[in-house]
């Protein structure tokens, strides 16, 4: 019998997969890992200069070129600076950018900083900055107190019930509030020396003793308004206002802050235990580090938290930046051992070897202690973001790590974690299951809804608490079939409910264009690629009218050179917004969904060959902006998913062509 002509892709796909293989290998840290650069957000670094220069720690010569450089390649021709390195304007950013460059060393004469420095002044100065903003400039001595609205510590004193006690807040959302409040609390400012004045000579030209902090507390720059402040939130402040000047007024008030600041040291001191003094993202951890010195500036609390700061620091090229977690490197390693599995190599053993050794050492074992009084759900079982030092689990790495050990150990059955371990994981995951069926990130959410109509940020969107989301709630689903599949009777009828009420859960966020919403990447290519693996895992089947619609709003998004390109922008306005060019991470998330629906034919024909077309002589694939976001306004950059995902994404397309079996991941 004649055999079938070969795809005319299929050679050039094998040689591509090959060449990605071999550059994802040689990029493989002996740890087993894949450590990359997570870098983008713009008011990170700025708060690790400031922390140097109050502290007045030198920061050396090289490394502050480099702090420079990464400020001058963010800033934009009119001289602003987004909130990330591909954002729109943003005072808050460009503020802290400009202070930045002068203590770094920049002259206030050259032309570049003249330009920024008109522009913050067209927006307004200083007083239209974000809060997060005017923090960090009341701690250098750039701002007065007397102009942020109240970051009251006694909150943390309420009873826990209480439904605006912090404890109840999403944890990045509380675990940035309990040092700002210390901080606030303190009213905590260095004096201002000789290069703090000449700043404050920049920013205000009309002079400081002129200044009407008070008056310019709920002043926000349209630029910065992005979520503006609603009335509950302007309503609180009046009422915390005047509890300030009860506390601050009255010998009964000051007992009561010191009592209250000392309960909030005491978290952050727990926070720095359990995390080994890295805290849980870059914020809290140069907050934290801005209370141990304004409490004892020669203390070995201090110093070991300003070395912790500086695991944050990533060096990319001859730029010096600040990165968005201490690392992304389990979120990274288990993405790339899926993609390895699915192209059917031989001699990829020593690879997924080192990467489940990985896997293996940063699940987490033991819950914290005294967890409940520091407001910390369980963590025995999960996995982080980042490694076993962070510790801090969440619900989508906590599945990714389980599916992708369990799919490593069906390529290879002497890779395997012991079935405690794994029973850990999937009991975790039960318990994170909010009561609309998905999933959060790191814990359940705590409170309703109507709290994030006390959003501060002005900023930042959908901070306030942990809400479901479709791609943690994939994650999981395709966690739980995983485990299903090895341990049928385990758990069943847990399992199952879970399973359905998850699966109700996506059908309600699917939007009426066929997509999901991704919040954790850009945008609904993200999002719908989850939602379908998602869908799948719940034993939905392809021809499903649900997935029916997600396939045709992908192919509808297709363009002509086969490609998807969907701009940030779509994240903050909620809809799909096409970048100029097509993206290949975007394309291979979208040829991924449409595969594993069982898509054939010229339209996933044309998505691989675009891919293959971009794909460079080193195996990897160029950086084509960020497609990585966060609270729906920041993007950031994830260093591999240019190469794992295209690698991932051809993989399984040869795997269609040839008939094989779809990978297990």
């Amino acid at each position: 019998m004649k055999q079938p002509s070969p795809h005319p892709l299929a050679e050039n796909v094998d040689d591509s997969v090959a060449r990605a293989l071999d550059r994802l290998a040689a990029s493989q840290e002996p740890d087993g890992s894949w450590h990359g650069d997570y870098g983008g957000p713009m008011f990170l670094l700025p708060m690790f200069v400031a922390l140097c220069h109050v502290a007045g720690k030198e920061i050396p010569e090289k490394q502050r070129e480099e702090m420079r450089r990464e400020f001058q390649d963010a800033r934009f021709p009119k001289g602003w600076i987004g909130l990330h390195r591909e954002g729109q304007p943003c005072l808050f950013t460009t503020v802290l950018g400009y202070v930045s460059l002068r203590l770094l060393g920049e002259s206030a004469e050259d032309s570049e900083m003249k330009q920024t420095l008109r522009w913050i002044h067209e927006n307004g100065g200083p007083h239209g900055a974000a809060p997060w903003g005017k923090w960090i400039l009341c701690l250098l001595g750039l701002y007065s107190w007397n102009g942020v609205n109240p970051v009251t510590p006694e909150l943390w004193l309420l009873p826990k019930w209480f439904p605006l006690h912090p404890g109840r807040l999403w944890c990045h959302c509380r675990m940035v509030y309990l040092p700002a409040s210390w901080l606030y609390g303190n009213r905590s400012a260095t004096m201002p020396d000789e290069r703090i004045r000449e700043i404050r000579d920049e920013l205000y030209p009309q002079g400081w003793d002129e200044l009407s902090f008070a008056g310019n507390r709920n002043t926000l720059a349209p630029v910065d308004n992005v979520y503006p402040p609603r009335w509950p939130v302007r309503f609180a402040n009046r009422i915390l206002s005047g509890f300030e000047k009860w506390i601050r007024g009255t010998g009964r008030g000051k007992r009561l802050r010191q009592k209250a600041l000392a309960e909030v040291m005491r978290q952050i001191e727990f926070e720095e235990t359990v995390t080994n003094g890295i805290a849980i993202g870059p914020v809290n951890r140069v907050l934290n580090s801005f209370c141990f010195f304004f409490s004892y500036p020669d203390g070995e609390a201090f110093q070991n938290s300003l070395e912790s700061c500086r695991r944050y620091l990533w060096k990319n090229g001859d730029r010096c930046l600040m990165q968005g977690y201490n690392n992304s490197k389990l979120w990274d390693t288990v993405f790339a051992a899926q993609a390895v599995i699915a192209t059917h190599h031989t001699g990829r053993e020593k690879m997924l070897t080192s990467a489940f050794r990985y896997i293996d050492s940063h699940q987490v074992r033991e819950d914290v202690p005294d967890r409940e009084e520091f407001y910390r759900e369980r963590s025995a079982g999960g996995w982080p973001f980042s490694d076993i030092d962070h510790g801090w689990p969440i619900a989508d790495c906590t599945a990714e790590g389980l599916k992708t050990a369990l799919t490593i150990e069906k390529a290879d059955s002497s890779l395997s974690l012991p079935g405690e371990r794994l029973f850990a994981a999937v009991d975790l995951l039960l318990d994170w299951q909010n009561p609309d069926g998905g999933w959060p990130t790191y814990e359940k959410q705590r409170v309703g809804k109507w709290i994030e109509s006390m959003n501060p940020s002005g900023v930042f969107g959908r901070i306030m608490i942990d809400y479901s989301y479709p791609e943690c709630t994939s994650a999981v689903l395709q966690a739980f079939a995983a485990f299903r599949e090895k341990y049928p009777d385990r758990q069943k009828r847990l399992l199952n409910r879970a399973m359905m009420f998850g699966e109700d859960y996506l059908r309600r966020e699917q939007r009426d264009d066929g997509s999901w919403e991704g919040s954790w990447g850009v945008c609904f290519t993200y999002g719908t690629w989850f939602g379908v693996k998602g869908m799948l895992a719940s034993g939905t089947r392809p021809d499903d009218p649900t997935l029916r619609r997600a396939a045709e709003f992908l192919l509808s998004k297709q363009r002509e050179d086969g490609s998807w390109g969907e701009a940030i922008e779509s994240c903050l306005e909620r809809r799909w917004i096409d970048s100029p060019n097509g993206n290949v991470v975007q394309t291979s998330w979208a040829l991924l969904a449409l595969l594993a629906l069982g898509e054939s034919g010229d339209p996933v024909d044309a998505a691989a060959n675009f891919i293959l077309t971009k794909q460079q002589r080193d195996g990897n694939w160029p950086n084509e902006g960020m497609v990585g976001m966060f609270n729906r306004t920041c993007a950031i950059n994830y260093d591999w998913y240019r190469l794992y995902f295209p690698m991932w994404a051809l993989a399984e397309w040869r795997n269609a062509t040839e008939g094989t079996s779809p990978s297990p991941a």
